[in-house]
Formats: structure tokens, C-alpha cells, sequence
């Protein structure tokens, strides 16, 4: 995707995997603005798709039985975003210890200045679906996630 040029710099981190966003009526709370709960299920809906695009979708956490689920998640909301205001939100892999623990960074930018709306940052760690239990990154999960790391 081509950025526009206010975005072009101001990443956290180099090369974000990002998704357009833009709030919708459903979006907004009775504050006139986007409501905090929809940053958090954004941020849900990048990791994901960067998932999917690194190649490991949840048929394939299901078919090995395991996750990385978020044991710790934490928001800086930095400014409000507007009904139908385009926004630009980007993830990244910053860190794991290739056993059982992750850690996935956001940053949501308006696109009109490329100020920075929302910091979020997840702790991971591998369950086995099965169980619930903390278990060992699976060969495919350590080979797909650890070639998108990111330095923090």
C-alpha cells in the first residue's frame, strides 16, 4: 500500500504491516468520537490479517493445535479519531523467546497529519487450544513469526 505522505515517516518501527481503517456510525460513543473498545478490536483484526499474510491462519492454529493468545494488553490512547476520518493502523513482531512467549506492537495514525491516535502493545504466549495450557511454540509458528521480528 502506498502511504500517504504524512505517514510516509513517523513509524515506530520500520516496515509496518498495516490495515486502512476509518470509524463507522457504530463506532462512535457518546463522546462524538471513535470509542476506545473499537482500537482494541482493530488492533484484533491486524494481527490477524498479518498473520495471514505471514502465512498461519487459524485453520492452521487449529490443525496444530495451538495459539498465541494475548495473556497482557496494554493502550495509550493518544488522541481521538472522528466518524469516516481514514486512518492507517500498523503492527509488528518485536520480540519472542522461541519457546512460548511473543510480543506484538501497534501504532494507529491519522492520515490526514500522520499523528499517532494509539500505541498498543501484546504479550503472547502459546497455549495448546485443546487445553488452555501453555505449551511450546509449534516448529511452523517459530519459522513463520520469528522471520517477521522486529527489533523493539
Amino acid at each position: 500500500m502506498t502511504e500517504a505522505p504524512a505517514l510516509a515517516e513517523g513509524w515506530d518501527y520500520p516496515a509496518p504491516f498495516t490495515l486502512a481503517l476509518s470509524p463507522q456510525p457504530q463506532d462512535i460513543d457518546g463522546l462524538n468520537h471513535t470509542n476506545n473498545a473499537v482500537y482494541v478490536q482493530w488492533c484484533e483484526k491486524v494481527a490477524w490479517a498479518h498473520s495471514e499474510a505471514l502465512g498461519l491462519s487459524l485453520a492452521d492454529y487449529q490443525r496444530l493445535d495451538r495459539a498465541m493468545a494475548i495473556r497482557h494488553g496494554a493502550y495509550d490512547y493518544l488522541l481521538p479519531s472522528s466518524l469516516g476520518e481514514p486512518l492507517l493502523l500498523g503492527t509488528w513482531l518485536t520480540a519472542s523467546d522461541g519457546k512460548l512467549a511473543m510480543e506484538r506492537r501497534f501504532q494507529l495514525r491519522r492520515v490526514s497529519d500522520g499523528a499517532s491516535l494509539v500505541r498498543g502493545r501484546w504479550s503472547l504466549v502459546c497455549i495448546e487450544i485443546s487445553s488452555g495450557k501453555p505449551r511450546r511454540m509449534p516448529p511452523e509458528f517459530c519459522e513463520v513469526y520469528e522471520r517477521a521480528l522486529v527489533p523493539a
